[in-house]
């Protein structure tokens, strides 16, 4: 038995199938928990004496428990305010199905008022690509102002009158890392717009849209609530606005905030419309820092996504009538600009996720962290986000300076992302997409991320059994993609657990089950090394504890 401290415990957690993802004790029956953390862990009769009169006593009745799972990659406000104030559908769905929605929608909103939504799938971008395509969107809407955002949350597609409010029109210029995209008959705006084009028209419906801070708390406290219903106890917001930050700090000061929460302070921003970005945002850190709440990173979108041509490459793109037949795509930033916030943030101690789409972007940062690395600073932890093509010789350079993986959303198994990624990359970088074998086997930390809403839910098992298989877990997909990167089951459970508590600076604090840490953990409706490969999608959650306290059960 492995013990800490003396007396009774608060909760006692037994009969139980325990998998505590701690390295000198995969498995155990019972451990006990007092003042929300865990104090002892063991079998039933050896943590028996910890049991006093108002001990709460948790019979798992044979159940499997585990660390409850960690998120490194997340936009939960964005995600709680879709499902609370905005329309939402399928990324999966048609052009018809999306004007069906819209069409729905707009009959509950006023004659002028804008219609915000998402998710439509990359692989729309050639059929929304005509201004064809935009007036079905505006006889669906009624002529309202409409924004709806793409699958990577990276791009738009708008109706004619947010177009004219925005001030779009043919003669607009494109404006600086974003793209109006053209008609390629009549050259009218067609409504889609890359990147940083998107803010044209964020800017304009902002007004009418925005949240005031009940609703910013609102939104944070329902994405919370889902990512209990998965399991999740942690997570990372990958790049949060100072409204959402406050929102996160006011909840946690009234005792609200049933999560641990870091969150990544956004330096550019070519997609949200944020007011405050870069220093400006930092200098609100300490204020804003709770209990469960820790500011700690920044978030540099480093480049943009591959299907938009917007991911910056070391080979260049497959030939295309826009970009010919050598485009590499270009980063947001040139190196000693991205080197410059690396050096001032670590001088702050705060560390940095950053954005990298495409494999040069990759080596900037490697490149970059190397150099702050060499003039002492050891510190600050440095996460490349997606990093799904990654140069051969650029794979062990994350484990020799301490970069970690974070390898999201779900992009290792075929899927609407992949296929989109198909139709810019050559066959064989996409088949070796997230080489997370390699990144394991080289010594890098890999974490998990759901990029949640980019994914439908945060649903971290999908993530677990297409990392297992390489495979489709909803099955929709046949075929699997470079099966030569799939790892085992025990490597998946620990992408989403103490590898992801230990990527964003709590690998003190949660991620597994032992003496010291946070009460957080989950039971299971199956024992995850008892089901089939191809089964464990369908994982569901019982119940969630934080701290020792329950915070999601399914009954």
């Amino acid at each position: 038995m492995s013990t800490v401290g003396e007396g009774a415990a608060d909760l006692l957690v037994t009969n139980a199938t325990v998998y505590t993802v701690d390295p000198d004790r995969s498995r155990a029956e019972a451990f006990a928990v007092r003042g929300g953390r865990i104090v002892a862990v063991g079998s039933a009769a050896e943590l028996s004496g910890l049991r006093g009169p108002e001990t709460r006593v948790l019979d798992a009745a044979g159940a499997f428990v585990m660390p409850g799972l960690v998120d490194v990659h997340n936009h939960h406000a964005h995600a709680g305010r879709a499902e609370l104030f905005e329309l939402t559908f399928s990324n999966g769905a048609s052009y018809d199905q999306i004007l069906d929605a819209v069409r729905a929608y707009a009959a509950t909103r006023g004659p002028d008022e804008w219609i915000v939504g998402s998710s439509w799938g990359t692989g729309l971008l050639d059929r929304l690509g005509h201004a064809q395509a935009r007036r079905g969107l505006d006889e669906a809407a009624g002529g309202r102002p409409v924004l709806l955002t793409d699958d990577s949350h990276h791009n738009r597609w708008v109706s004619s009158r947010a177009l004219e409010l925005a001030g779009i029109d043919a003669s607009t210029p494109d404006p600086d890392r974003g793209v109006i995209v053209r008609d390629p008959e009549t050259g009218e705006p067609s409504g889609v717009l890359l990147e940083a084009a998107g803010l044209l028209v964020e800017e304009v419906a902002q007004p009418a849209v925005a949240l005031n801070a009940a609703q910013q708390e609102q939104a944070s406290a329902r994405a919370i609530e889902i990512v209990h219903s998965y399991g999740i106890t942690a997570f990372q917001d990958a790049a949060i606005s100072l409204d959402q930050m406050r929102a996160l700090k006011a909840l946690d000061d009234r005792g609200a905030l049933s999560a641990w929460v870091v969150s990544s302070m956004t330096v550019n921003d070519q997609i949200f419309g944020y007011a405050e970005l870069g220093d400006a945002l930092i200098a609100h850190r300490a204020e804003l820092t709770g209990e469960h709440h820790r500011p700690d990173f920044i978030k540099i979108f480093l480049d943009g996504t591959p299907p938009a041509h917007s991911g910056a490459f070391l080979e260049p793109y497959l030939p295309s009538d826009a970009h010919g037949a050598h485009f590499h795509g270009t980063t947001t930033m040139p190196a000693d600009e991205l080197l410059g916030w690396l050096r001032r943030t670590a001088a702050q101690g705060i560390s940095a996720k950053i954005h990298c789409s495409g494999d040069a972007a990759v080596r900037m940062v490697l490149d970059a962290v190397e150099t702050v690395r060499a003039e002492g600073h050891t510190a600050p932890l440095y996460q490349i986000a997606h990093g799904q093509f990654i140069a051969e010789s650029d794979l062990p350079r994350f484990a020799q300076l301490g970069v970690s993986a974070d390898i999201s959303p779900f992009l290792w198994f075929p899927g609407v992302i992949a296929d989109a990624l198909s139709t810019v990359r050559p066959a064989e970088e996409v088949a070796g997409l997230q080489p997370n074998r390699s990144l394991i086997d080289s010594g890098a930390l890999v974490a998990g991320g759901s990029d949640w809403p980019v994914s439908e839910t945060p649903n971290a098992w999908e993530g677990i059994e297409g990392l297992v298989t390489r495979a489709d877990p909803s099955g929709q997909r046949s075929g699997v993609l470079g099966i030569e990167q799939a790892i085992t089951l025990p490597e998946a459970i620990e992408v989403f657990t103490v590898n992801g508590a230990t990527a964003m600076g709590l690998g003190d604090v949660t991620g597994s089950l032992e003496p010291g840490k946070s009460a957080d953990f989950v039971v299971l409706d199956r024992d995850p090394f008892a089901v089939q490969e191809h089964e464990l999608h369908s994982i569901r959650v019982l119940q969630t504890f934080f701290e020792g306290e329950q915070v999601f059960s399914r009954e």
